[in-house]
């Protein structure tokens, strides 16, 4: 697999894998002013390299946000404080994207440029698992119901599950050059994943069994999340967030801007989902639809990535392009 990670963002960046350095590293914060319905945006930047471009983040078990410095090959952890402690990875060139808590007290994350997955216990240690095919491209990971890790294989064109002993299992996406991008666990026992490039949704049960529901050519669905009355995704392609019912019957809510690329999407502590805007904002949407969005100071060129419910109530986000980890104090209704 070539040394470059395609990061599917709206600009279309691409950089180069840069070499793995861990460092305990300082912390300078810089926070924004605080409006009526949510609190201070404060925003921390990774001062041990530059153009980490860190994309996926998860509260961790161990009360801290774990991230993935895809530009960097780090597992990044950051206290509450700010204060980030760096963790290389074994494998040059591993581009870590997506991150998540797993059910033995570990975090999992996958490796896209080497086709592996990681694991990295809360005091740094990390194990690789390597999968069938170099070229897979593991992208999203979520832990599923059934105690294993669920990842989607972009360059494979497959969904895989792995236990926490390192057993693989892998199976086909129907759609040639879906792309599975990322995945989640729905609130009935199966898992759901996004294909960006084939303008679909996927369930995926215990046994391998997949169904598929179209959305639009031009959707170009990115994260995806269990929420009230379905599964939540957001579409850059259409600007839009999408609510996919039980058996596929899509709502749609425009966004209020056009441009506005919405990347990723979780649920927040308050009940409600947030989700990231490419365009430097942040969005926040009702169960009925309705739509607040908050600036990121300098956001259009951090580009507001991925985002996770923290152990604080606040909701975290990443700057792909910014290098830093930003948070949001969540105000209560």
């Amino acid at each position: 697999m070539p040394d470059t990670v395609l990061l599917p963002v709206r600009r279309g960046a691409r950089r180069g894998v840069a070499a793995a350095i861990g460092a305990l590293v300082g912390v300078a914060a810089v926070a924004s002013p605080a409006r009526a319905d949510v609190g201070e945006v404060t925003q921390y930047p990774i001062t041990s390299t530059a153009d980490s471009l860190p994309a996926g983040i998860t509260a961790g078990p161990d009360g801290a946000l774990w991230f993935a410095e895809s530009g960097a090959d780090r597992i990044g952890r950051m206290a509450g404080d700010g204060t980030v402690t760096d963790h290389p990875t074994p494998s040059p060139g591993s581009a870590p994207f997506g991150i998540t808590a797993g059910p033995d007290h570990a975090l999992w994350f996958t490796e896209t440029g080497t086709g592996r997955i990681g694991r990295i216990t809360t005091r740094g240690r990390i194990t690789e698992y390597r999968l069938p095919r170099a070229d897979s491209g593991p992208l999203g990971i979520t832990a599923g119901p059934d105690g294993a890790l669920w990842f989607t294989e972009s360059g494979a064109n497959r969904i895989g599950r792995i236990t926490t002993g390192g057993r693989i299992t892998e199976y086909a996406v129907p759609t040639a050059g879906g792309y599975p991008y990322n995945i989640t666990a729905g609130p009935d026992g199966a898992l759901w994943f996004t294909e960006l490039l084939g303008g679909r949704i996927g369930r995926i049960s215990l046994t391998g069994r997949v169904t598929e529901y179209p959305l639009g050519p031009h959707d170009l669905p990115d994260d995806i999340v269990a929420g009230p009355g379905g599964m939540w995704v957001t579409a850059s392609g259409t600007d839009s967030v999408d609510r996919v019912g039980p058996t596929g019957q899509v709502t749609r809510f425009p966004l209020l801007r056009p441009g506005s690329g919405p990347s990723g999407i979780a649920r927040g502590r308050d009940g409600q989902l947030w989700f990231t805007e490419q365009s430097g904002r942040l969005g926040r949407i009702t169960a009925a639809g309705r739509i607040t969005e908050f600036t990121v100071p300098s956001g259009a060129e951090k580009v507001p990535f991925r985002l996770t419910a923290g152990p604080d109530r606040a909701v975290w986000f990443t700057g792909l392009l910014g290098n830093a980890v930003g948070r949001v104090q969540v105000l209560p209704h």
